[in-house]
Protein backbone atom coordinates (compact mmCIF):
# COMPACT_ATOMS: atom_id res chain seq x y z
CA UNK A 1 0.00 0.00 0.00
CA UNK A 2 1.26 3.58 -0.90
CA UNK A 3 1.89 6.01 1.46
CA UNK A 4 -1.39 8.40 -0.19
CA UNK A 5 -3.12 5.27 -0.12
CA UNK A 6 -2.78 4.61 3.64
CA UNK A 7 -3.31 8.92 4.15
CA UNK A 8 -6.63 8.31 2.00
CA UNK A 9 -7.51 4.97 4.28
CA UNK A 10 -6.81 7.02 7.42
CA UNK A 11 -8.42 10.45 6.20
CA UNK A 12 -11.75 8.25 5.31
CA UNK A 13 -11.88 7.05 8.84
CA UNK A 14 -11.51 10.14 10.39
CA UNK A 15 -13.47 11.91 8.38
CA UNK A 16 -16.10 9.13 8.90
CA UNK A 17 -15.76 9.79 12.63
CA UNK A 18 -16.18 13.73 12.22
CA UNK A 19 -18.90 13.47 9.58
CA UNK A 20 -20.81 11.10 12.15
CA UNK A 21 -20.09 13.72 14.96
CA UNK A 22 -21.50 16.86 12.82
CA UNK A 23 -24.19 15.19 11.57
CA UNK A 24 -25.38 14.01 15.32
CA UNK A 25 -24.51 17.87 15.99
CA UNK A 26 -26.88 18.67 13.15
CA UNK A 27 -29.60 16.76 14.47
CA UNK A 28 -29.26 18.01 18.07
CA UNK A 29 -28.54 21.84 16.47
CA UNK A 30 -31.75 21.19 14.83
CA UNK A 31 -33.28 19.98 17.99
CA UNK A 32 -32.11 23.31 19.80
CA UNK A 33 -33.69 25.48 17.12
CA UNK A 34 -36.56 23.85 17.41
CA UNK A 35 -37.25 24.83 20.73
CA UNK A 36 -35.83 28.28 20.25
CA UNK A 37 -38.01 28.65 17.83
CA UNK A 38 -41.19 26.84 20.11
CA UNK A 39 -39.93 29.50 23.22
CA UNK A 40 -39.65 32.77 20.82
CA UNK A 41 -41.00 31.58 17.17
CA UNK A 42 -39.81 34.27 14.74
CA UNK A 43 -39.79 37.70 16.71
CA UNK A 44 -38.23 40.63 18.80
CA UNK A 45 -36.90 38.39 21.87
CA UNK A 46 -35.27 35.81 19.15
CA UNK A 47 -33.73 38.84 17.72
CA UNK A 48 -32.65 40.12 21.14
CA UNK A 49 -31.04 36.08 21.83
CA UNK A 50 -29.28 36.36 18.08
CA UNK A 51 -27.68 39.63 18.84
CA UNK A 52 -26.41 38.39 22.26
CA UNK A 53 -23.83 36.59 20.32
CA UNK A 54 -22.24 39.33 18.29
CA UNK A 55 -19.80 40.62 20.55
CA UNK A 56 -18.63 37.05 21.65
CA UNK A 57 -18.40 35.99 18.15
CA UNK A 58 -15.65 38.92 17.34
CA UNK A 59 -13.81 38.29 20.37
CA UNK A 60 -13.69 34.39 19.96
CA UNK A 61 -12.33 35.24 15.99
CA UNK A 62 -10.35 38.37 17.00
CA UNK A 63 -8.32 36.55 20.02
CA UNK A 64 -9.23 32.77 20.12
CA UNK A 65 -9.81 31.39 15.44
CA UNK A 66 -6.23 31.20 15.35
CA UNK A 67 -5.68 29.44 18.59
CA UNK A 68 -7.93 26.74 18.19
CA UNK A 69 -6.23 24.42 15.66
CA UNK A 70 -5.19 25.63 12.61
CA UNK A 71 -1.95 27.37 13.32
CA UNK A 72 -1.05 25.05 16.44
CA UNK A 73 -1.24 21.36 14.84
CA UNK A 74 1.40 22.37 12.23
CA UNK A 75 4.31 23.39 14.83
CA UNK A 76 3.30 20.91 17.08
CA UNK A 77 3.03 18.22 14.46
CA UNK A 78 6.88 18.98 13.50
CA UNK A 79 7.65 18.31 16.58
CA UNK A 80 5.92 15.24 17.01
CA UNK A 81 7.77 13.91 13.52
CA UNK A 82 11.17 14.84 14.71
CA UNK A 83 10.82 12.92 18.53
CA UNK A 84 11.48 16.21 20.28
CA UNK A 85 7.51 16.20 22.37
CA UNK A 86 8.53 17.57 25.41
CA UNK A 87 9.71 20.83 23.48
CA UNK A 88 6.38 21.09 21.70
CA UNK A 89 4.49 20.40 25.26
CA UNK A 90 6.93 23.43 26.29
CA UNK A 91 5.40 25.68 22.84
CA UNK A 92 1.99 24.46 23.48
CA UNK A 93 2.48 25.96 27.45
CA UNK A 94 3.37 29.14 26.27
CA UNK A 95 1.33 29.73 23.31
CA UNK A 96 -2.03 28.76 26.11
CA UNK A 97 -0.97 30.67 29.10
CA UNK A 98 0.25 33.61 27.58
CA UNK A 99 -3.71 34.08 25.43
CA UNK A 100 -5.51 33.23 28.14
CA UNK A 101 -4.66 35.88 30.32
CA UNK A 102 -5.14 38.14 26.65
CA UNK A 103 -8.45 36.48 26.55
CA UNK A 104 -10.04 37.15 30.00
CA UNK A 105 -8.78 40.63 29.73
CA UNK A 106 -10.71 40.95 26.86
CA UNK A 107 -13.53 39.71 28.31
CA UNK A 108 -13.94 42.25 31.38
CA UNK A 109 -13.36 45.22 28.92
CA UNK A 110 -16.07 43.43 26.78
CA UNK A 111 -18.18 42.80 29.36
CA UNK A 112 -18.05 46.48 30.79
CA UNK A 113 -18.75 47.82 27.64
CA UNK A 114 -21.45 45.52 26.45
CA UNK A 115 -24.43 48.29 25.91
CA UNK A 116 -22.40 50.66 23.85
CA UNK A 117 -20.60 47.44 21.93
CA UNK A 118 -24.28 46.09 20.75
CA UNK A 119 -25.60 49.70 19.99
CA UNK A 120 -22.52 49.60 17.72
CA UNK A 121 -23.10 46.16 16.03
CA UNK A 122 -26.80 46.53 16.07
CA UNK A 123 -27.41 50.07 15.28
CA UNK A 124 -31.17 49.46 14.03
CA UNK A 125 -32.38 47.64 17.39
CA UNK A 126 -34.53 50.28 19.30
CA UNK A 127 -36.70 48.61 21.23
CA UNK A 128 -35.12 49.34 24.49
CA UNK A 129 -36.58 46.05 26.55
CA UNK A 130 -35.28 44.07 23.77
CA UNK A 131 -31.87 46.11 24.08
CA UNK A 132 -31.51 45.30 27.22
CA UNK A 133 -32.37 41.57 27.09
CA UNK A 134 -29.61 41.52 24.24
CA UNK A 135 -26.77 43.12 26.49
CA UNK A 136 -28.13 40.81 29.41
CA UNK A 137 -27.65 38.00 27.27
CA UNK A 138 -24.60 38.95 25.88
CA UNK A 139 -22.68 39.32 28.99
CA UNK A 140 -24.17 35.30 30.38
CA UNK A 141 -22.61 33.99 26.98
CA UNK A 142 -19.53 35.83 26.90
CA UNK A 143 -17.36 34.30 29.47
CA UNK A 144 -17.96 30.73 27.10
CA UNK A 145 -15.49 32.43 25.06
CA UNK A 146 -12.57 30.96 26.99
CA UNK A 147 -13.74 27.62 27.35
CA UNK A 148 -13.88 27.53 23.62
CA UNK A 149 -10.80 28.99 23.04
CA UNK A 150 -9.18 26.13 25.67
CA UNK A 151 -11.31 23.57 24.45
CA UNK A 152 -9.90 24.64 21.31
CA UNK A 153 -5.97 23.87 22.06
CA UNK A 154 -6.70 20.63 23.74
CA UNK A 155 -8.83 19.48 20.53
CA UNK A 156 -5.87 20.82 18.50
CA UNK A 157 -3.65 18.26 20.88
CA UNK A 158 -5.95 15.17 20.11
CA UNK A 159 -5.91 16.23 16.57
CA UNK A 160 -2.33 16.47 16.48
CA UNK A 161 -2.44 12.71 17.94
CA UNK A 162 -4.95 11.78 15.44
CA UNK A 163 -7.72 11.26 17.96
CA UNK A 164 -10.99 12.32 16.73
CA UNK A 165 -13.34 10.29 18.95
CA UNK A 166 -13.91 12.82 22.05
CA UNK A 167 -13.70 16.14 19.97
CA UNK A 168 -16.42 14.71 18.36
CA UNK A 169 -18.75 15.37 21.26
CA UNK A 170 -18.01 18.96 22.12
CA UNK A 171 -20.45 20.23 19.69
CA UNK A 172 -23.14 17.76 21.09
CA UNK A 173 -23.07 18.31 24.24
CA UNK A 174 -22.74 21.96 23.50
CA UNK A 175 -26.35 22.21 21.67
CA UNK A 176 -27.64 19.31 24.53
CA UNK A 177 -26.72 21.99 27.16
CA UNK A 178 -28.28 25.30 25.50
CA UNK A 179 -31.66 23.12 25.21
CA UNK A 180 -31.42 22.22 28.62
CA UNK A 181 -30.86 25.21 29.35
CA UNK A 182 -34.12 26.85 27.55
CA UNK A 183 -36.30 23.76 29.07
CA UNK A 184 -35.17 24.55 32.19
CA UNK A 185 -35.77 28.21 31.88
CA UNK A 186 -39.25 27.52 30.45
CA UNK A 187 -39.63 25.40 33.50
CA UNK A 188 -39.08 27.53 35.47
CA UNK A 189 -41.87 30.14 34.34
CA UNK A 190 -44.75 27.46 34.64
CA UNK A 191 -43.39 26.22 37.52
CA UNK A 192 -42.57 28.82 40.19
CA UNK A 193 -42.90 27.29 43.02
CA UNK A 194 -40.32 24.61 42.57
CA UNK A 195 -37.70 26.50 40.42
CA UNK A 196 -38.12 30.07 41.45
CA UNK A 197 -36.45 30.35 45.06
CA UNK A 198 -33.39 28.70 43.39
CA UNK A 199 -33.08 31.32 40.83
CA UNK A 200 -33.47 33.86 43.57
CA UNK A 201 -30.77 33.06 45.26
CA UNK A 202 -28.81 33.29 42.12
CA UNK A 203 -30.13 36.51 40.75
CA UNK A 204 -32.50 38.53 43.23
CA UNK A 205 -33.95 40.51 39.78
CA UNK A 206 -36.39 38.02 38.07
CA UNK A 207 -38.60 40.50 37.01
CA UNK A 208 -37.84 39.29 33.45
CA UNK A 209 -38.27 36.07 33.89
CA UNK A 210 -41.37 34.99 31.61
CA UNK A 211 -41.74 38.16 29.84
CA UNK A 212 -38.10 37.35 27.76
CA UNK A 213 -37.77 33.69 27.82
CA UNK A 214 -34.70 33.13 25.83
CA UNK A 215 -32.42 34.00 29.06
CA UNK A 216 -32.20 30.04 29.49
CA UNK A 217 -30.39 29.57 26.35
CA UNK A 218 -27.72 32.31 27.03
CA UNK A 219 -27.21 29.79 30.43
CA UNK A 220 -26.89 27.03 28.31
CA UNK A 221 -24.58 28.26 25.69
CA UNK A 222 -22.31 28.97 29.16
CA UNK A 223 -23.22 25.03 30.62
CA UNK A 224 -22.41 23.45 27.33
CA UNK A 225 -19.40 25.18 26.25
CA UNK A 226 -17.61 24.65 29.75
CA UNK A 227 -19.11 20.89 29.53
CA UNK A 228 -18.29 19.97 25.90
CA UNK A 229 -15.56 22.42 24.70
CA UNK A 230 -13.83 22.77 27.82
CA UNK A 231 -13.75 19.96 30.58
CA UNK A 232 -14.37 16.90 28.31
CA UNK A 233 -11.69 18.83 25.95
CA UNK A 234 -9.26 18.92 29.11
CA UNK A 235 -9.86 15.04 29.70
CA UNK A 236 -9.18 13.59 26.10
CA UNK A 237 -6.20 16.10 25.90
CA UNK A 238 -4.44 14.73 29.35
CA UNK A 239 -5.45 10.90 27.82
CA UNK A 240 -3.26 11.86 24.56
CA UNK A 241 -0.40 12.71 26.90
CA UNK A 242 -0.69 16.53 27.02
CA UNK A 243 2.10 18.10 29.72
CA UNK A 244 0.87 21.81 30.81
CA UNK A 245 3.74 24.17 32.43
CA UNK A 246 3.26 27.17 34.26
CA UNK A 247 5.57 29.17 31.18
CA UNK A 248 5.39 31.80 29.47
CA UNK A 249 8.31 33.03 27.09
CA UNK A 250 7.17 35.96 24.94
CA UNK A 251 10.65 35.46 23.13
CA UNK A 252 10.73 31.40 22.26
CA UNK A 253 10.90 31.17 18.29
CA UNK A 254 7.79 29.33 17.52
CA UNK A 255 5.90 31.56 20.11
CA UNK A 256 6.87 34.33 17.86
CA UNK A 257 6.58 32.17 14.51
CA UNK A 258 3.05 31.26 16.08
CA UNK A 259 1.94 35.12 16.52
CA UNK A 260 2.85 35.68 13.00
CA UNK A 261 0.87 32.84 11.52
CA UNK A 262 -2.02 33.94 13.88
CA UNK A 263 -2.42 37.60 13.05
CA UNK A 264 -3.93 37.58 10.06
CA UNK A 265 -6.14 35.23 11.56
CA UNK A 266 -7.11 38.13 14.33
CA UNK A 267 -7.00 40.95 11.67
CA UNK A 268 -8.53 38.82 8.86
CA UNK A 269 -12.15 38.57 7.91
CA UNK A 270 -13.36 34.86 6.78
CA UNK A 271 -16.63 35.00 5.13
CA UNK A 272 -18.19 32.63 7.96
CA UNK A 273 -17.06 35.02 10.82
CA UNK A 274 -18.68 38.20 8.56
CA UNK A 275 -22.40 36.11 7.90
CA UNK A 276 -22.98 36.03 11.50
CA UNK A 277 -22.14 39.57 11.78
CA UNK A 278 -23.55 40.92 8.56
CA UNK A 279 -26.89 39.07 9.13
CA UNK A 280 -27.72 40.29 12.63
CA UNK A 281 -26.20 43.97 11.46
CA UNK A 282 -28.57 44.56 8.70
CA UNK A 283 -31.23 42.69 10.07
CA UNK A 284 -31.72 44.92 12.36
CA UNK A 285 -32.86 47.44 10.38
CA UNK A 286 -35.84 45.33 9.52
CA UNK A 287 -39.01 44.60 10.57
CA UNK A 288 -38.56 42.33 13.77
CA UNK A 289 -38.41 38.30 13.01
CA UNK A 290 -36.11 39.10 10.15
CA UNK A 291 -32.79 38.24 12.16
CA UNK A 292 -34.36 35.14 13.39
CA UNK A 293 -35.64 34.18 9.97
CA UNK A 294 -32.54 34.68 8.76
CA UNK A 295 -30.69 32.50 11.05
CA UNK A 296 -33.31 29.86 11.11
CA UNK A 297 -33.02 29.19 6.76
CA UNK A 298 -28.94 29.42 8.00
CA UNK A 299 -28.96 26.99 10.29
CA UNK A 300 -30.82 24.53 7.81
CA UNK A 301 -28.01 25.55 5.04
CA UNK A 302 -25.49 24.64 7.65
CA UNK A 303 -26.35 21.20 8.43
CA UNK A 304 -25.54 20.14 4.41
CA UNK A 305 -22.09 22.59 4.81
CA UNK A 306 -21.61 20.61 8.14
CA UNK A 307 -22.03 16.94 6.91
CA UNK A 308 -20.59 17.80 3.58
CA UNK A 309 -18.02 20.62 4.11
CA UNK A 310 -17.18 20.52 7.93
CA UNK A 311 -16.24 17.24 8.68
CA UNK A 312 -14.38 16.52 6.11
CA UNK A 313 -12.60 19.71 6.47
CA UNK A 314 -11.33 19.12 9.79
CA UNK A 315 -10.89 15.40 9.30
CA UNK A 316 -8.67 15.99 6.14
CA UNK A 317 -6.31 19.23 7.77
CA UNK A 318 -3.63 17.10 9.80
CA UNK A 319 -3.43 15.02 6.80
CA UNK A 320 -3.21 18.10 4.63
CA UNK A 321 -0.48 19.38 7.15
CA UNK A 322 1.45 15.84 7.29
CA UNK A 323 1.69 16.47 3.28
CA UNK A 324 2.63 19.97 3.33
CA UNK A 325 5.11 19.27 6.05
CA UNK A 326 7.18 16.29 3.45
CA UNK A 327 6.89 18.84 0.50
CA UNK A 328 4.14 16.57 -1.08
CA UNK A 329 2.10 19.48 -2.74
CA UNK A 330 1.23 17.49 -5.74
CA UNK A 331 -0.09 14.94 -3.31
CA UNK A 332 -1.73 17.58 -1.06
CA UNK A 333 -3.31 19.18 -4.35
CA UNK A 334 -4.87 15.80 -5.41
CA UNK A 335 -6.26 15.40 -1.97
CA UNK A 336 -8.06 19.18 -2.02
CA UNK A 337 -9.68 18.32 -5.86
CA UNK A 338 -10.89 14.69 -4.92
CA UNK A 339 -12.36 16.79 -1.65
CA UNK A 340 -13.91 19.61 -3.43
CA UNK A 341 -15.37 17.19 -6.21
CA UNK A 342 -17.39 15.23 -4.09
CA UNK A 343 -18.20 18.57 -2.12
CA UNK A 344 -19.97 19.68 -5.28
CA UNK A 345 -22.73 17.02 -4.72
CA UNK A 346 -23.89 19.23 -2.26
CA UNK A 347 -25.06 21.79 -5.10
CA UNK A 348 -27.97 19.17 -6.21
CA UNK A 349 -28.96 18.57 -2.48
CA UNK A 350 -29.10 22.40 -2.50
CA UNK A 351 -31.92 22.08 -5.20
CA UNK A 352 -33.93 19.98 -3.41
CA UNK A 353 -33.76 22.25 -0.18
CA UNK A 354 -35.15 24.68 -2.48
CA UNK A 355 -38.40 23.33 -3.78
CA UNK A 356 -38.85 22.05 -0.30
CA UNK A 357 -38.40 25.37 1.45
CA UNK A 358 -41.96 25.63 2.50
CA UNK A 359 -42.44 22.05 3.61
CA UNK A 360 -39.13 21.80 5.09
CA UNK A 361 -39.58 24.61 7.60
CA UNK A 362 -43.16 24.16 8.05
CA UNK A 363 -41.87 20.41 9.70
CA UNK A 364 -38.90 22.08 11.75
CA UNK A 365 -40.20 24.93 13.10
CA UNK A 366 -44.54 25.43 13.35
CA UNK A 367 -45.18 24.92 16.74
CA UNK A 368 -45.37 27.20 19.90
CA UNK A 369 -44.49 30.38 18.96
CA UNK A 370 -43.73 29.96 15.63
CA UNK A 371 -46.32 30.51 13.76
CA UNK A 372 -47.54 30.48 10.19
CA UNK A 373 -46.25 33.84 9.10
CA UNK A 374 -43.15 32.84 10.76
CA UNK A 375 -42.80 29.94 8.86
CA UNK A 376 -43.64 32.23 5.48
CA UNK A 377 -40.82 34.71 6.05
CA UNK A 378 -38.46 31.92 6.65
CA UNK A 379 -39.18 29.72 3.76
CA UNK A 380 -38.86 32.57 1.55
CA UNK A 381 -35.52 33.37 2.77
CA UNK A 382 -34.22 29.95 2.66
CA UNK A 383 -33.92 29.42 -1.62
CA UNK A 384 -31.69 32.31 -1.43
CA UNK A 385 -29.04 31.28 1.34
CA UNK A 386 -29.18 27.68 0.21
CA UNK A 387 -27.59 28.79 -3.02
CA UNK A 388 -24.77 29.19 -1.43
CA UNK A 389 -24.19 25.88 0.26
CA UNK A 390 -21.09 24.46 -2.30
CA UNK A 391 -19.61 28.11 -1.44
CA UNK A 392 -19.44 27.32 2.23
CA UNK A 393 -18.36 24.05 2.52
CA UNK A 394 -16.06 24.26 -0.29
CA UNK A 395 -14.21 27.20 1.83
CA UNK A 396 -13.77 24.78 4.75
CA UNK A 397 -11.60 23.00 2.87
CA UNK A 398 -9.85 25.76 0.41
CA UNK A 399 -8.70 27.27 3.53
CA UNK A 400 -7.33 24.74 5.44
CA UNK A 401 -4.86 24.18 1.97
CA UNK A 402 -3.17 27.63 3.01
CA UNK A 403 -3.25 26.30 6.88
CA UNK A 404 -0.84 23.52 5.90
CA UNK A 405 1.39 25.22 4.40
CA UNK A 406 1.75 27.91 7.00
CA UNK A 407 0.30 30.64 5.02
CA UNK A 408 -2.54 32.33 6.98
CA UNK A 409 -1.86 35.79 5.40
CA UNK A 410 -2.44 35.34 2.09
CA UNK A 411 -6.44 34.03 2.72
CA UNK A 412 -6.56 36.22 5.71
CA UNK A 413 -5.93 39.13 2.65
CA UNK A 414 -7.65 38.12 0.30
CA UNK A 415 -10.76 36.61 2.34
CA UNK A 416 -11.03 40.37 4.04
CA UNK A 417 -10.92 41.99 0.38
CA UNK A 418 -13.79 39.66 -0.49
CA UNK A 419 -15.61 40.35 2.25
CA UNK A 420 -15.60 43.71 1.87
CA UNK A 421 -16.03 44.17 -1.31
CA UNK A 422 -19.57 42.59 -0.57
CA UNK A 423 -20.58 44.74 2.14
CA UNK A 424 -22.35 46.60 -1.05
CA UNK A 425 -24.31 44.07 -2.22
CA UNK A 426 -25.49 43.56 1.15
CA UNK A 427 -27.34 47.64 1.32
CA UNK A 428 -28.45 46.74 -2.91
CA UNK A 429 -30.17 43.54 -2.20
CA UNK A 430 -31.58 44.81 0.89
CA UNK A 431 -33.43 47.89 -0.56
CA UNK A 432 -34.21 45.79 -3.80
CA UNK A 433 -35.59 42.96 -2.10
CA UNK A 434 -35.83 42.89 1.71
CA UNK A 435 -34.76 39.65 3.98
CA UNK A 436 -34.55 37.36 0.90
CA UNK A 437 -31.97 39.84 -1.00
CA UNK A 438 -29.98 39.92 2.37
CA UNK A 439 -29.99 36.03 1.99
CA UNK A 440 -29.03 36.35 -1.70
CA UNK A 441 -26.27 38.94 -0.87
CA UNK A 442 -24.68 36.26 1.51
CA UNK A 443 -24.57 33.04 -1.43
CA UNK A 444 -23.04 35.63 -3.81
CA UNK A 445 -20.19 36.89 -1.28
CA UNK A 446 -19.58 33.39 -0.58
CA UNK A 447 -18.89 31.75 -3.94
CA UNK A 448 -17.04 35.37 -4.59
CA UNK A 449 -14.87 34.72 -1.37
CA UNK A 450 -14.18 30.76 -1.94
CA UNK A 451 -13.98 31.39 -5.64
CA UNK A 452 -11.40 33.77 -5.10
CA UNK A 453 -9.13 31.76 -2.80
CA UNK A 454 -9.36 28.48 -4.90
CA UNK A 455 -8.24 30.33 -7.84
CA UNK A 456 -4.92 31.56 -5.90
CA UNK A 457 -4.08 28.66 -4.45
CA UNK A 458 -4.35 27.14 -7.77
CA UNK A 459 -1.91 29.98 -9.35
CA UNK A 460 0.69 29.36 -5.90
CA UNK A 461 0.96 25.87 -5.45
CA UNK A 462 0.40 25.30 -9.47
CA UNK A 463 -2.88 23.17 -9.00
CA UNK A 464 -2.62 21.14 -12.39
CA UNK A 465 -5.96 19.30 -11.54
CA UNK A 466 -8.00 22.35 -10.80
CA UNK A 467 -9.52 22.30 -14.39
CA UNK A 468 -11.40 19.24 -13.32
CA UNK A 469 -13.03 20.87 -10.25
CA UNK A 470 -14.45 23.75 -12.37
CA UNK A 471 -15.11 21.42 -15.28
CA UNK A 472 -17.29 19.37 -12.78
CA UNK A 473 -18.68 22.32 -10.88
CA UNK A 474 -20.33 23.63 -14.51
CA UNK A 475 -21.91 19.92 -15.00
CA UNK A 476 -23.32 20.21 -11.54
CA UNK A 477 -24.67 23.43 -11.72
CA UNK A 478 -26.34 22.52 -15.38
CA UNK A 479 -27.81 18.95 -13.39
CA UNK A 480 -29.07 20.47 -10.76
CA UNK A 481 -30.98 22.72 -12.81
CA UNK A 482 -32.16 20.51 -14.38
CA UNK A 483 -33.38 18.19 -11.70
CA UNK A 484 -34.33 21.41 -9.63
CA UNK A 485 -36.86 22.15 -12.21
CA UNK A 486 -37.97 18.69 -12.23
CA UNK A 487 -38.67 18.33 -9.01
CA UNK A 488 -40.42 21.42 -8.57
CA UNK A 489 -43.03 20.40 -10.81
CA UNK A 490 -43.32 17.33 -9.08
CA UNK A 491 -43.70 19.57 -6.09
CA UNK A 492 -46.19 21.51 -7.35
CA UNK A 493 -48.34 18.90 -8.85
CA UNK A 494 -48.51 17.14 -5.16
CA UNK A 495 -48.98 20.40 -3.48
CA UNK A 496 -52.66 20.26 -5.56
CA UNK A 497 -52.92 16.64 -3.81
CA UNK A 498 -51.61 17.35 -0.17
CA UNK A 499 -51.91 20.46 1.90
CA UNK A 500 -48.26 21.48 2.63
CA UNK A 501 -49.81 23.44 5.70
CA UNK A 502 -50.79 19.93 7.65
CA UNK A 503 -48.18 17.38 8.51
CA UNK A 504 -49.06 14.38 6.70
CA UNK A 505 -49.77 16.89 3.56
CA UNK A 506 -45.75 18.13 4.38
CA UNK A 507 -44.38 14.69 5.20
CA UNK A 508 -46.06 13.37 1.89
CA UNK A 509 -44.62 16.04 -0.59
CA UNK A 510 -41.30 16.05 1.25
CA UNK A 511 -40.94 12.21 0.54
CA UNK A 512 -42.05 11.92 -2.34
CA UNK A 513 -40.33 14.55 -3.86
CA UNK A 514 -37.24 12.90 -2.10
CA UNK A 515 -37.60 9.90 -3.67
CA UNK A 516 -37.51 11.15 -7.20
CA UNK A 517 -34.53 13.24 -6.38
CA UNK A 518 -32.67 10.00 -5.43
CA UNK A 519 -33.81 8.36 -8.48
CA UNK A 520 -32.75 11.37 -10.74
CA UNK A 521 -29.61 11.64 -8.69
CA UNK A 522 -28.75 7.58 -8.95
CA UNK A 523 -29.82 7.64 -13.26
CA UNK A 524 -27.94 10.93 -14.17
CA UNK A 525 -24.35 9.24 -12.22
CA UNK A 526 -25.18 6.68 -14.71
CA UNK A 527 -26.25 7.95 -17.99
CA UNK A 528 -23.71 10.91 -17.73
CA UNK A 529 -21.06 8.56 -16.54
CA UNK A 530 -20.47 10.67 -13.50
CA UNK A 531 -17.76 9.02 -11.66
CA UNK A 532 -18.37 10.95 -8.09
CA UNK A 533 -22.53 10.29 -7.88
CA UNK A 534 -21.61 6.41 -9.26
CA UNK A 535 -18.53 5.53 -6.87
CA UNK A 536 -20.68 7.91 -3.81
CA UNK A 537 -23.65 5.64 -4.80
CA UNK A 538 -21.60 2.29 -4.99
CA UNK A 539 -19.63 2.76 -1.31
CA UNK A 540 -23.20 3.92 0.00
CA UNK A 541 -25.42 0.72 -0.97
CA UNK A 542 -21.56 -1.58 -0.04
CA UNK A 543 -22.08 0.29 3.83
CA UNK A 544 -25.71 -0.69 3.59
CA UNK A 545 -24.86 -4.52 2.51
CA UNK A 546 -22.36 -4.71 5.41
CA UNK A 547 -24.86 -2.91 7.78
CA UNK A 548 -27.19 -5.92 6.65
CA UNK A 549 -25.22 -8.57 7.22
CA UNK A 550 -24.45 -7.57 10.62
CA UNK A 551 -28.15 -6.58 11.55
CA UNK A 552 -29.46 -10.45 10.46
Amino acid sequence: MTNNSSTLKKLGFASLIMMLSVFSSRVIGLAREMTIAFAGGAGGEVDAYQIAFIIPEILNHVVASGFLSVTFIPIFTAYLSNDNEEEGWRVFSIIFNTFSVLLIIFIAIAFYYSPELVRFFAPGFKDPELFNSAVRMTRIIMPAQFFFFAGGMFMAVQFAKEKFFIPALAPLLYNLGIIAGGLLWMFAGSQPEILLPLLSAISPDLSFLGRLGMDGFAWGVFAGAFLGNFALQYIGAKKAGMKLYPLVNLKHPEFLKYILLTIPLMAGLSMTFSTEIFLKYFGSFMSDGSIAALNYALRIMFILVGIFGQAVGVASYPFMAMLASRGKMDELNNLLNTTLKYLLLVIPVSALFMVLNHEIVFLLFQRGRFTPDATRITSEVLPFIMAGTFAFAAQTVVVRGYYAIQNTWFPALFGTIAVFASIPLFFIFMKLMGTPGVGLALSICAFMNSGLLFFLWNKKSGNKGARTVYIFMVKMILLSGGVGLFLWKTASLLQSLFSNSTIFGALAISTITGLVFVMLFILSGMIFGIEEITTFVAKLAGKLKVYRKKTL
